[in-house]
């Protein structure tokens, strides 16, 4: 029982490790966006590449191995915790996996820059921006202080 309790809490500190690895890449790569976007619009094909290249590697160096490690070490934490049944989880869950669909949209974006096509103004970029801030705020409240 013992080493349960300690397994668990390791898993839980490598977990919000790579919680911190995931929303540094998602409050980083709509920034990108509107960057290679702005780019775009000016004409500046050389910088829109180099905005190609900064993007795949923030999803391939950050993002991807991220969100992964996130969502094996998560559902390990609430199998190890018993947690399957309790409210808190299953609402977090729900913001989970709209920020795991924020991470997916961005990705898309990321690539339909890459092929030249833009489809969203800069203003709207950079509200897009505030959804992983909003997500994870709403995350830890119920992760920590577990309302219901």
């Amino acid at each position: 029982m013992e080493y349960l309790a300690l397994a668990y809490n390791w898993f839980l500190a490598a977990h919000l490790i790579f919680v911190v690895f995931w929303m540094a890449g998602l409050f980083m790569l709509p920034r990108y966006l509107v960057y290679h976007q702005e780019a775009i619009a000016a004409g500046r094909t050389e910088e829109a590449a180099l905005w190609v290249t900064r993007e795949a590697k923030i999803r391939h160096i950050i993002l991807t191995p991220a969100i992964v490690v996130v969502w094996v070490l998560g559902i390990t934490l609430a199998t190890l915790g018993h947690h399957w049944a309790e409210g808190w989880l299953g609402a977090k869950l729900v913001f989970v996996v709209g920020l795991s669909g924020y991470h997916g949209w961005g990705v898309g974006y990321a690539r339909k820059l890459a092929a030249g096509r833009p489809s969203l103004d800069g203003k709207t970029l950079r509200m897009l921006n505030e959804i992983p801030a909003l997500g994870v705020t709403v995350i830890v409240i119920l992760a920590v202080i577990k309302p219901f």
